[in-house]
């Protein structure tokens, strides 16, 4: 169900929810995945994995008696370029050469054209190993992949605590979460004569393509495509470029396609997951619950390797005062490294961590006070005109009170209490913020762009952004056809290929609607403004005066012709037409990465989440009985699509409060199976109720922000606060299983007795 309260009402194509335009072709199978697409003399491709968390390679063998003749072997050995995966730092190998840092750990491939001789071949590798002292604890590790902290200022944090009327402290810890989009890993390189082509399914081509170029060094023209992908979530950032390595050094060694599609046990053990973390506060307020200061101390787990780590730790470092007014904040945040398997982006990467520790923050100075959480959240939350931990002054689009009041208001009156004596109701409450785009100067650095291009039929869409089942190309031809002044069906979608489409960055950071689709909006206006003058001068018009709209060229109430006989006749007159923009960021924004201080994103979203919940205390089983978020988006371009958003990170982010455990047993996923790796069925997902409060951010798309990320942030608190104020014990760890419940219920009565 949802509910809209908006700002701005605009005619036309924004804020209508037209059917998706890849709906039809979804549901009928016309769509086609990777495993669905076949190349002629296509292998198979599979890995060979590390079966120890650290150690020396010793050798590799392969068995003699084994018929090896068909197929075809790699190893480190056979990278013609570079042995390194390309992303933020220089650490991680394709293929493990000498050391193994983590179970699972890619070794040597092999492929082959049947897939059982493939499968029973892997039991005929040997691997020889010394072993070497391996780290589990991130809080242990010595090897601290970076730092970042801010807000150091010692005497008005020493003064903050000395006038405190209390100081209240806590820590907080969540664990891995794995992203269970429902498509695993899966790309087939195709070799060529000039190169190689890549297809996959993937969130960000332009990833995969530079890291491809790395590793083949010279081989060769490489472009990557993206083919229909089954969801992302973050998960599909940065893993397609180590599967898509591995397919292209088989392939290039057999001169055939060659195909790896992971089964779901495999993507479960193998690929990155949400960094677990450990965040501790201590925080002094005065008697009425104003903050005074804080002090925040952040520590991720990275895994073996960097990944993506940094943004990460930056996004959770920025994130860690929630949305909230600090007089003094310092923040201290590093991410160590361990020998399990590297972690990377999901959705909302390190927000989630920090907001959830500043949330159960509050409720626990709530508590220590008096105060009731939502009363202690509006007396605190950031307002217009306000000032960051980060030295950031909002301005613009700033609803931390307008989504608060709303959650609240449409919550209702609180639950009744449940029959029976064994049974506990109770409601929790969230206020979050997401900064949307990359953060401070990182949209500068990344110089994306995007283009459009005139058809006969009207305009295509040119973007590296991919549609992983969000509805990107449902939105960016929404946002094309408005700012073009054409029908809906007049838009097209290029699919991603990096031979065909500038790079539009990648598909993360709540920024593919604000920033890309604000690119596109501005090139798709200069593109209909040199065919409205082109047209003008052949009708002896003031270009000035010359507009289409609704598909027709128009100098006032005077048709001057439709866009389809324009774009034929230039076309047929002046050949094509490509018109590419750059993203610019809004004015005034300035960063200091060094000192991390100034703006730290152009705009952000905000949230707040009130859940319901029944705890039976013979059980220590949780459930949810209801959720109410109220989101703050800007603008909803297509507002079912954005409740659907909504909707799917509720659902996500209460399988993290509730049930999602990765379990790691000497650094190995113990529980790679869906049977023991519980997620939300339809079943567990109870009433939703999404309000769309629209406060229009004056330089997105249409006043659009982001909102893939925000949903994920809110709930998971809310459902921690929602069992404190069932049952008056504080979980201060995710998931709350029934026994971790069990161990606080335990202990708030030796408490008691004590």
């Amino acid at each position: 169900m949802a509910v809209r309260r908006v700002a701005e009402e605009t005619e036309g194509l924004i804020g209508a929810s037209p059917p998706r335009v890849d709906g039809l072709a979804k549901v009928t199978g016309r769509a086609r995945y990777l495993d669905d697409l076949t190349f002629p003399g296509q292998l198979w491709g599979r890995t060979i994995r590390s079966t120890l968390a650290h150690a020396r390679i010793l050798r590799v063998e392969r068995d003699p008696a084994f018929d090896w003749s068909a197929l075809t072997w790699v190893t480190a050995a056979d990278v013609p370029g570079e042995n390194v995966v390309d992303l933020l730092d220089d650490d991680q190998p394709f293929l493990a050469e000498g050391v193994v840092n983590h179970y699972d750990e890619p070794i040597a491939l092999i492929a082959g054209d049947d897939r059982e001789r493939l499968a029973e071949a892997l039991s005929h590798v040997r691997v020889e190993y010394e072993p070497l002292p391996a780290v589990f604890d991130p809080v242990a590790s010595t090897a601290v992949l970076r730092r970042c902290r801010y807000g150091r200022e010692e005497e008005r944090l020493a003064d903050a605590f000395a006038r405190a009327h209390r100081i209240v402290e806590g820590r907080y810890r969540v664990g891995r979460q794995e992203q269970l989009y429902l498509e695993p890993n899966a790309v087939c390189a195709v070799p060529g004569p000039d190169g190689m082509t890549l297809y996959g399914s993937m969130q960000c081509p332009f990833y995969v393509q530079r890291a491809l170029e790395r590793l083949l060094g010279g081989s060769g023209r490489i472009h990557v495509v993206q083919t229909v992908t089954g969801g992302g979530f973050g998960g599909k950032e940065d893993y397609p470029s180590v599967i898509a390595g591995h397919a292209c050094l088989l392939a290039r060694k057999a001169g055939r396609p060659v195909k790896i599609v992971y089964g779901r046990a495999e993507d479960l053990a193998a690929t990155t997951k949400r960094h677990p973390a450990i965040v501790t506060h201590r925080t002094a307020v005065d008697a009425g619950g104003l903050l005074l200061g804080g002090e925040i101390d952040l520590v991720l787990d990275g895994g073996a390797y960097c990944t993506l780590s940094p943004v990460v730790l930056s996004r959770a470092a920025l994130h860690a005062p929630g949305a909230y007014r600090w007089p003094c904040c310092r923040v201290e945040a590093r991410v160590a490294a361990t020998n399990t398997p590297p972690n990377g982006a999901f959705r909302g990467f390190g927000a989630p961590q920090a907001l959830f520790a500043i949330e159960m923050q509050m409720e626990r100075i709530a508590r220590e006070i008096g105060l009731d959480p939502v009363e202690l959240r509006r007396r605190n939350a950031l307002r217009e005109g306000d000032v960051t931990a980060t030295g950031q002054t909002l301005r613009g689009s700033v609803s931390a009170l307008a989504v608060l009041e709303a959650a609240a208001r449409r919550a209702g009156p609180r639950p009744a209490a449940a029959p029976g004596g064994r049974v506990r109701r109770g409601r929790g409450f969230s206020l979050v913020w997401h900064g949307a785009a990359f953060t401070g100067a990182g949209e500068l650095h990344l110089r994306s762009k995007a283009a459009v291009e005139l058809t006969a039929a009207g305009l295509r869409v040119l973007a590296g952004s991919t549609e992983i089942g969000q509805g990107t190309e449902t939105v960016f031809s929404q946002i094309v056809a408005e700012a073009a002044g054409l029908p809906l069906t007049a838009v097209e979608v290029a699919v991603p290929d990096t031979s065909r489409v500038p790079d539009s960055g990648p598909t993360v950071a709540s920024r593919t609607t604000m920033v890309v689709g604000g690119t596109l909006a501005r090139a798709a206006r200069e593109l209909v403004g040199r065919l409205a003058g082109w047209v003008a001068a052949r009708h002896g018009a003031d270009p000035a005066n010359v507009e289409c709209r609704e598909g027709l060229f128009r100098d006032g109430p005077v048709v001057l012709g439709s866009f389809v006989a324009v774009a034929t006749g230039w076309l047929e007159e002046r050949g094509p037409l490509v018109v590419t923009a750059q993203y610019a960021p809004p004015p005034g924004i300035a960063w200091d990465e060094e000192a991390f201080h100034g703006d730290a994103y152009p705009a952000y979203g905000w949230a707040a989440t009130a859940v319901d919940v029944e705890v039976d205390l013979d059980t220590w089983q949780t459930k949810v009985r209801s959720v109410v978020a109220a989101a703050d988006v800007g603008r909803a371009i297509h507002p079912v699509l954005c409740e659907g958003q909504i909707e799917g990170g509720i659902a996500q982010a209460l399988g993290w409060a509730l049930l999602e455990e990765v379990v790691h047993e000497e650094g190995r996923v113990a529980n790679a199976r869906l049977a023991s790796y519980l997620v939300p069925t339809a079943r567990d997902v109870p009433p939703l109720v999404t309000v769309l409060v629209e406060n229009p951010y004056a330089h997105g798309p249409f006043g659009a922000k982001g909102v893939g990320e925000l949903p994920m942030d809110g709930p998971a608190p809310a459902v921690t606060a929602a069992v404190l104020d069932a049952t008056g014990a504080f979980v201060a760890e995710l998931p709350v299983t029934p026994d971790r419940l069990m161990e606080a219920m335990e202990g708030m009565r030796r408490d008691r007795l004590a």
